[in-house]
């Protein structure tokens, strides 16, 4: 899904560094930043 400037992004879960999982919806009027690290190495 490709989203277009300045909509929302579609609510989803991931699974945290700290062995919990993180919804986004969770977050809501927090600033986000997701990294994701191709062949990083990481369980995520």
């Amino acid at each position: 899904m490709k989203l277009k400037l300045g909509q929302a992004a579609p609510d989803f879960t991931l699974p945290s560094h700290l062995e919990k999982d993180v919804t986004l919806s969770d977050l809501r009027g927090s600033n986000v930043l997701i990294a994701f690290f191709p062949l990083a190495w990481t369980p995520v």
